[in-house]
């Protein structure tokens, strides 16, 4: 949490805020009183024009996510969006963001790369997936816990189990956990453990 955040929190007209429980908890600890409204995925299509009128008024609104940058596998985007279609200035503020650090640790090059986010859970996973076998760039994932090894089973499946991979679990936080090897070895790490928190999975593009 930079100091500017904080700053921005304090003074604006409202905060939305993706799970407003998570929300109000971090404006606690920083002593913010503020009026926090529920803006996520499911209901972020229907809020869009009530918020872009109260921005058209004059008010200004603080949008944050529960773990990570808005617009990045989150809501923010239709958001963002619409405001550059409004002339409705963005101020987009650094912050935490798993995407990068993972790269990073991966230790796989970083020059060019690409990220998939998540991967459709059903229909259209294993086109996706045969669509990026020949992808010569650094792949980078986001995974559930529950789903890393059925994922990393179909990589074994579509990119071959000695393609090189890490994992990393828990990014910055007290339980930061970081696996290197090829699909199979990373695969064989985690088959008998109980996996929690958030996951980033990078893979080596195709030689």
């Amino acid at each position: 949490m930079t100091f500017r955040a904080i700053e921005v929190l304090k003074n604006c007209d409202h905060i939305l805020a993706e799970d407003t429980r998570k929300t109000i908890f971090l404006l606690t600890h920083f002593g913010i009183e503020k009026s926090v409204r529920s803006h996520h995925k499911f209901n972020e299509h229907k809020s869009l024009t009530h918020i872009i009128k109260d921005l058209l008024a004059g008010q200004t609104i603080a949008l944050v996510s529960d773990a990570g940058t808005p617009g990045i596998s989150d809501p923010g985007f239709l958001l963002v969006r619409e405001c550059i279609r409004n002339s409705i200035p963005v101020e987009c503020l650094p912050g935490a963001t798993a995407l990068i650090p993972a790269l990073v640790n991966s230790g796989l090059p970083t020059d060019r790369f690409c990220f998939e986010g998540f991967l459709p859970q059903k229909k259209g996973r294993e086109k996706k997936l045969l669509e990026l076998k020949n992808e010569v760039r650094t792949m980078v994932f986001y995974e559930s816990p529950y789903r890393l090894l059925k994922t990393l089973e179909q990589f074994i499946e579509t990119f071959g189990k000695e393609r090189a991979c890490s994992v990393s679990r828990e990014l910055s936080k007290i339980y930061e956990e970081n696996v290197h090897g090829s699909v199979s070895d990373v695969f064989a790490h985690f088959k008998d453990k109980a996996i929690k928190g958030e996951i980033v999975i990078v893979v080596a593009g195709s030689q």
